[in-house]
Parts: C-alpha cells; structure tokens; sequence
C-alpha cells in the first residue's frame, strides 16, 4: 500500500491534478462563506466542487466543460426528489434504489454516462448526509451552483493546464453486447440489488446513517466490471476505511471544531484523494475517511461512535455488493479478460499495418494513434486481471499464467513502439519481407483471437531477421511474443459472455 502511495507520477500529472482541486474547492468554500452562506451550505458546495473535479474526465476541454454545464440537470431533479421524500423512507428508499440503477446504467455512454449518474447519485446522497429538508431546497441549490460555477473558473480559466498537454490517450469504449450480455446493464442490476441489501443491513445499524452503506456499494462498483474487480475493490475499501477511522480518531476528534485546523486537514485530504485516486484505491478511501471525520467534526457531531459506524456501515456495504457480484447476473474475471485481450491483439495488428502503410509512403498511415489505443487497452487488462495477481488470490497456477499474459503483452507493446519509432523515420522504406513479416503478425493474431469454432494453425516462432533491418527486427520481436502468448491464453480459453 505504502508503494503506491509513492507511485511515480510522469510529467507531475497527479500532483497537479491534487493541487487544482484544492485550490478549486477551496475557493468555492471561500466563496460560499462571503455570499454568507451557512456551514452546512458550504460543506454541500465543496462536496459538489469535488464531484465536478474528480468525476468529469472527458478527453478534451471542450468535453469537459459541457459535462459540468449538465451536472445540475443530472443532480438537481435527484436532489429536489431525496428532499421532498425526507420524512418517508419507504418511497424514499424505493426513489434512492431507482437512481442507483439508472446512474449506474448510464455508464453506457461513457465517461459523460459515468460522470452524470455519479453526480446524481450523490446529490440524493448529499441530501441524506445533510439531512436536508423541503425548506432548505433553494439554499441547496443556490450552493452547488456557486461551487459549480466557481470550481469551472478555476478548472477552465485559472489553471486549464490541459491545454499545454499532449492530446489524451483515447479510453477505450465499454464492452459490448444487448440487453442482459452488456456488462453496463448486468451492473446496473447488481448495484441495485446490492444497494438494497446495504441498505436494509445498514437501517438495522442505525436509523440516522443507513445511506454509508448504499454509498459504499455505489463507489465500489464505480469503474468495476468483473465480480473479481468488485470483490478486490470491497476489500480495499474496508481496508481504506478501517485506516481512516483510526487516523480520524487520533487526528479529526481533537480538533474540537478549530476551524483553521479543520479547514487544513480538509486541504490534505481534497489533495491526498486527487493525488492517489489514480494509483491506489485503498488509500483514496482513507483520504476520504478522514475527511468525513473531519467534516462532521465541523458540523459538531464527529465521535468514537460515529467513526466505528461508518466502519460497520462500510463492511455492511462491501458484503452487500460482494453478495451480488457472486449471485445476481455475474460477470466473470476470465470473461472480461478475455475480451480486453482480443481487443488489445486486435490493436496490435492495426499498429503493424500502419507502421509498414508509413514505411512504403502511405500519407494516411499513422501507427502514432493506434500505439496510444493499446497502452489504454493494456491498462484496462491490467485493471481486469488484478484479483488473479493480487497476493491473497488462491490461484496460484491461474495466477502464473495471467503474469505470464501480462508479460508478453508488456513485450507486444514494446516492439509495437519501436516498430511506430522506426516508421517515423523519414528514410524508412518498405520491403518485401516487411510485408511478409505484417501478414505473419495478422495471421498469429487471428489464431490467438479464432474462438472455439475455428481451427488455428500452431504458431511458430520466426527466425532471426538481419541486424540492418529495424522494422523487420521489431516485427519479428513481435511474431515472437505473440507465439509465446499461444500457450497460455490457448490454455484458459473458454467460451466467455464478452467474446460472444
């Protein structure tokens, strides 16, 4: 844990991501306070500030900023039907399981989906932190507006550092399929179904906080898509959460309400969230911990209490969502997999063909993008193939053999990048044996992807091109990893849900 915490950060990607966010709700808080907003108007506007820094991660500036301009037509509905279902909880609880389902659902369509459904889902949930009623609807929305407007000034005007960037590696698309086969809508029924296990076991704990509960299933399953992501993904969060109680007994209690102090700590946690949500989930959830500790503490009710529910209401979520991953709708680790590692092949034989379309002068051959496609596409199978690699997985020969995929996909990627280096070079020029060499790679391609109903020809290891050859030399490289890969993902191939 401690390792990722020090994770590297090219290009200091992370730390000003965390800078800016800081800097962003901390002025929506300061903003809020002179317009004389209340406290608790000011803790819904700095709530709502992150929301639109951590979740809006549209590729370009222009994305970005018109799904912030939709935030409030996703949040507000939400948040005006949690306060006017205050003081009754069967069509509220009814209400807050509906929009769990459509937000996570939303996800469909892509990191627009994704960002909308989590501001929705967190404007019911804020509501119920707030304890909100009918009469302070318009103070609400008039706060998260504030913060909107005032975060955007410092996300798009103030400090766009984005437009000084490289272009965004492109994400890859969801998984496909139709109805119960899309991975977005066996999810959504997942979530569903684990949110109100969560958030019947939750109203056993406590009459007053149940929605901890429901919120720790909605952020579990938040970039998930196998039970084995999921259940990895549970156990980090009461890990995180665990840790975060006990540093908010030692650090969020004694503070006594300090708001200097408070609004400090308030600081490092905003920054430690932004600055390892992309490295490490278990010590974003500890931020995040720390800062609800510190929050209540400000609003005068933080305990040794309070913190040891938030821990039972964590635990009661994690169950909950592990409970539905396993029994409702389940969408296995080797399926999802599977499928990002034909895609990543796929890639890989695409990046061939416009590096030699480059090399023999083709004007429309760039291997450039397709190279930046694949590293995606790596992180996403490293993403999936996580819970077979993580050390408390009791698969110790599946866990060989993912390793192994691992590897040889990492040696694709190299000899893809090279091939892409060499193409770039005005001198290049095409041969004959470079055609050669790109129909082998097409054709180990195919027999790694064929499915049980085609019969692949085994595939061979290539001889040693000559030394003055680079494209011939970063193609046979690659003919070499790809043979290598016949083993073991020939060996755990099986019909699985995405490839069909």
């Amino acid at each position: 844990m401690i390792r990722k915490f020090v994770a590297p950060d090219p290009g200091l990607a992370r730390l000003r991501s965390a800078a800016r966010a800081v800097l962003g709700i901390g002025l929506a808080a300061t903003v809020s306070g002179t317009a004389g907003q209340s406290l608790t108007m000011a803790v819904a506007g700095g709530l709502a500030a992150l929301l639109a820094l951590f979740t809006v991660t549209d590729a370009t500036v222009r994305g970005q900023a018109l799904t912030t301009a939709l935030l409030p037509a996703a949040g507000f509905p939400v948040l005006a039907l949690a306060v006017l279902l205050h003081d009754r909880p069967l069509p509220r609880d009814l209400a807050f399981l509906a929009v769990v389902g459509v937000g996570v659902y939303a996800r469909r369509w892509g990191p627009r989906g994704n960002a909308l459904g989590i501001f929705a889902f967190m404007s019911f949930f804020l509501a119920q932190f707030l304890h909100a009623v009918p009469a302070q609807l318009p103070q609400l929305g008039a706060a998260v507006v504030l913060a909107l407007l005032t975060s955007s000034a410092v996300r798009f005007g103030l400090w766009c550092y984005e437009r000084r960037l490289p272009e965004p590696r492109p994400a890859p698309a969801p998984l496909g399929g139709r109805g119960l086969a899309r991975p977005t809508t066996r999810q959504a029924v997942q979530a569903t179904a684990a949110s109100a296990i969560a958030l019947a076991a939750g109203q056993a704990l406590s009459d007053e906080r149940w929605y901890w509960a429901v919120g720790t299933v909605w952020w579990i399953f938040v970039n998930t898509a196998s039970r084995g992501e999921t259940l990895i993904r549970g156990f980090r969060r009461v890990l995180g959460t665990a840790a975060g109680v006990v540093a908010g007994l030692g650090v969020a209690i004694p503070l006594h309400g300090d708001p200097v102090a408070a609004a400090a700590l308030v600081a490092l946690c905003v920054g430690g969230i932004f600055y390892v949500a992309a490295v490490s989930y278990g010590w974003m959830i500890f931020f995040v911990t720390v800062l609800v500790g510190v929050l209540y503490g400000t609003l005068g009710t933080v305990g040794p209490g309070l913190l040891a529910l938030r821990l039972a209401e964590t635990f009661a979520g994690a169950v909950g969502a592990a409970l539905a991953v396993l029994l409702v709708l389940p969408v296995t680790t080797h399926a999802t997999t599977d499928a990002w590692v034909r895609r990543a092949l796929r890639c890989v034989h695409l990046c061939a063909v416009e590096a030699a379309g480059r090399l023999a002068g083709s004007p429309g051959a760039d291997p450039a993008p397709r190279v930046a496609e694949l590293e995606a596409l790596l992180e996403r199978v490293r993403v999936s193939v996580a819970p077979l690699v993580h050390p408390l997985s009791p698969l110790g020969h599946r866990k060989a053999r993912a390793r192994r995929v691992l590897a040889l996909l990492d040696a694709c990627a190299h000899e893809v990048r090279g091939l892409a280096a060499v193409a770039a070079d005005p001198e290049g020029s095409r041969t004959d044996r470079l055609t050669v060499a790109c129909a082998r790679v097409a054709a180990a391609v195919q027999a790694l992807i064929a499915d049980g109903t085609t019969r692949a020809e085994p595939l061979r290891s290539p001889a040693h091109p000559p030394a003055d050859e680079p494209a011939l030399t970063h193609l046979h490289g690659l003919e070499r990893a790809l043979a290598e890969l016949a083993e073991p993902l020939r060996g755990t191939r099986r019909p699985a849900l995405a490839a069909r």
